[in-house]
């Protein structure tokens, strides 16, 4: 039987919310030896754990900061990873949003287990004392999910404007990174829909130059021998390609701890490679949550992808057979699972 071909999406931060408290569930003994590992390794921090985390009632104050954020949405991840049936889907790409791309390097094999806590831990707890800076999401697109060329416009040239920077180009949003000071500016003067813009909590200018001093920071912690060849294709947050065969492990050593910490990271650029270098049966979206979910509808819809060009028309095809399959929902997870 010929296996259908995958790509695997992992979330980033802001994707572990109230609604998806208790997500980890053990469910075969492979995802509890990874998952007491993690917890153990938490335990040696005197951290809560991440089953803790999971089983504790949500609160901001706790679950939205860097340190513990991180490593439940990693565990959160990784649990769906091994769900998925490897003897009906051949996984040829992996990838991720933000702070998605640690567990992406640890899925595809480019980081080994110890080093993927060392990593997701390390890099999320680097503002533990100080956040630097912050981020705010913006619409550039309509009810229909159609990019407004005039509201990306105005958005673009606000930001230039005060001196932000675009820190995620994230489907039919923009997440704007800077100084706190220069985003008050912009939630004041960016024209309001609904209830955006909206400042996202505990966030700090995540891939934007104010975060130089994590780069060297982490550069000095993590030896370029951390990071191998993966085993499984990599799409980075350019939309490069890190193939097993011709990666250059110092080239992507650099790029995870320098480009991806201080540049734009283009979701919109990866989702739109997984799609058409790899044309992959389904798109899988590692939990928790849903949140990139309506992204990816939007960047299909501006490519048109087999004939989706509104939100009704990704909707329906959703509906009626999911290329866009979630693993935070039931009825889909059961499709890909083992």
């Amino acid at each position: 039987m010929n296996k259908k071909r995958v790509v695997v999406v992992c979330p980033g931060r802001g994707s572990y919310t109230a609604e998806t408290s208790g997500y980890i569930k053990i469910k075969n003994k492979l995802i509890k030896n990874r998952i007491d590992f993690i917890d153990q390794k938490r335990r040696e921090l005197k951290e809560p754990t991440a089953i803790e985390l999971d089983r504790t009632h949500f609160k901001k104050t706790l679950h939205m900061k860097g340190e513990h954020a991180s490593i439940l949405i990693y565990s959160c991840s990784l649990s769906d990873f091994l769900l998925i049936n490897n003897n009906t889907f051949e996984i040829v790409a992996v990838t991720g949003n933000s702070m998605g791309w640690y567990s992406a390097l640890s899925f595809s094999g480019a980081l080994d287990e110890s080093n993927s806590f060392e990593v997701v831990q390390t890099m999320g707890s680097m503002m533990k004392e100080k956040i630097i800076g912050g981020q705010i999401i913006y619409p550039i697109v309509d009810d229909s999910w159609v990019i407004d060329k005039n509201r990306k416009k105005i958005a673009i040239e606000s930001v230039k404007k005060v001196g932000a920077y675009i820190s995620i180009y994230y489907g039919g949003y923009l997440v704007i990174g800077g100084e706190q000071e220069v985003l008050n500016v912009l939630l004041k003067s960016l024209p309001p829909i609904n209830q955006y813009p909206y400042q996202l909590p505990y966030h700090g200018a995540f891939h934007t130059p104010l975060l130089n001093k994590i780069s060297i920071k982490a550069k000095k912690i993590f030896p370029k021998k951390i990071i191998q060849k993966p085993k499984i294709s990599l799409i980075d947050g350019t939309g490069r390609i890190w193939s097993p065969w011709s990666t250059d492990r110092k080239d992507l050593w650099q790029y995870t701890f320098d480009d991806q910490v201080l540049k734009p990271y283009n979701f919109s650029a990866l989702i739109n490679v997984a799609l058409k270098e790899f044309c992959p049966d389904h798109l899988i979206l590692l939990g928790p949550g849903n949140s990139l979910g309506s992204a990816i509808g939007q960047i299909m819809i501006q490519k048109n992808w087999n004939g989706v060009n509104n939100k009704e028309s990704f909707l329906k095809k959703q509906n009626d057979s999911p290329y866009l399959i979630s693993m935070s929902l039931n009825d889909q997870q059961r499709l890909i699972t083992k």
